[in-house]
């Protein structure tokens, strides 16, 4: 995209952004920028908004470290709004949630764990219990996937439901670390469930 494209004569100097998850596609909140903010934004590949408030450029998680990378950028057909892909470090919304519409989901919970185990991953924080199952392997992820299977098999044979949610919870995100260690999404394993139904 090319910053001579933007129209920003109709809002005094600015366009709106609408922030979208590159992976979901969940549409993650609504800023303002200037010339000036898009440009920082293309320039950097982190989005930076015009504060309405503040008088003054802020970039997304410049306070709580939950930057927004931006993946993709595009304006729209009259050249007055923009659409940023971005990959969200954390949440978004200053109320902890993963958008600023509304609360979170289980689609959205799930999509937030996962970028925190990606993000365990790259940073592979010493106090960490995700980067140590990485530092460990393959096949010891795998094995840790086929006890919390067990767990939960257990759970639900004894009739607990309380065990069975818990176990259930520890499956899931073990799982997430073996696609995250094997190199596939969510989405990926979504889409070929949309494949099923068919």
């Amino acid at each position: 995209m090319m910053i001579d494209q933007l129209n920003f004569s109709k809002l005094n100097g600015l366009v709106p952004a609408i922030v979208q998850d590159a992976e979901t596609r969940q549409v993650l909140m609504v800023g303002f920028m200037n010339r000036e903010a898009v440009q920082k934004t293309l320039d950097e590949k982190k989005i930076t908004f015009w504060s309405r408030t503040k008088q003054r450029l802020w970039q997304k998680g410049e306070t709580s470290g939950n930057t927004l990378q931006l993946i993709s950028a595009a304006a729209d057909c009259d050249g007055d709004a923009l659409l940023l892909q971005a990959k969200p470090a954390g949440p978004t919304c200053h109320t902890g949630n993963y958008t600023c519409f509304g609360e979170k989901k289980s689609e959205e919970t799930l999509a937030l764990l996962e970028q925190t185990i990606h993000q365990r991953k790259h940073e592979m924080p010493n106090d960490s219990y995700t980067a140590t199952l990485f530092a460990r392997g393959t096949p010891y992820i795998s094995q840790k996937v086929g006890e919390e299977a067990v767990e939960v098999i257990v759970a639900s044979l004894q009739q607990d439901r309380s065990a069975l949610k818990q176990e259930a919870a520890d499956l899931l995100y073990h799982l997430l670390v073996l696609f995250a260690d094997r190199g596939i999404s969510l989405r990926d394993v979504t889409e070929t469930l949309k494949g099923r139904m068919k």
